[in-house]
């Protein structure tokens, strides 16, 4: 099983999340924001991942330090569960429908951390949550998981929709892209011979 423990506490928050990558889609998810706790039950059902995470943030400020420093430790965890990446597909995509919403993911876990960001979310909230946080969920995450992660937004109006649509295509990419290739489980996919 490849898993990971992390737990990560800073002046602005107290993070303990677990990932299983061999999981079944099991989530429990207390980030004190209803909406991120909504966006990472469906990455976890959806990439079926085991995800727990529990985030004492200073949320009264606002999420943002929360949001972030939670991609920051699925990142780590990412980073960690995958370990010497041999055997796994290293590439995954996505085009995802959400009703009007049409996301496109794909990613590269390559050990190069880049986010190539193509949301145009037309709200500023989404119930009480900042909108441009979902930026920087899939920063924090790329930057400490280092994979290469595109998302654009190839249509939508409805900002629930849009940022669900990407989380979802973030998951099925992910998924795809940590599957075991049986033909060459023992070696790592890159000419390099190293990721």
């Amino acid at each position: 099983m490849r898993k990971s423990e992390i737990d990560r506490k800073t002046a602005e928050t107290d993070i303990k999340l677990s990932l299983c990558l061999d999981g079944s889609g099991k989530a429990d998810i207390d980030t004190g924001c209803g909406f991120l706790d909504h966006m990472l039950t469906l990455f976890a059902a959806h990439g079926r991942f085991d995800l727990e995470v529990k985030c004492v943030g200073d949320v009264k400020v606002d999420y943002h330090h929360s949001v972030e420093d939670i991609g920051i430790c699925l990142g780590d965890a990412f980073k960690e569960a995958v370990g010497d990446c041999k055997g796994i597909k290293r590439y995954g995509n996505m085009l995802l429908p959400m009703d009007e919403a049409l996301i496109l993911c794909a990613l590269d876990v390559s050990g190069r951390a880049y986010l190539a960001y193509g949301l145009d979310i037309p709200n500023e909230k989404i119930g009480d949550f900042d909108s441009e946080l979902v930026e920087e969920f899939f920063l924090g995450f790329t930057r400490h998981a280092g994979v290469t992660l595109h998302l654009k937004q190839l249509d939508g109006r409805n900002s629930h929709h849009i940022a669900e649509g990407a989380f979802k295509a973030f998951a099925r990419a992910l998924s795809a892209a940590v599957e075991i290739d049986g033909r060459c489980a023992d070696s790592v996919p890159s000419t390099k011979g190293v990721l």
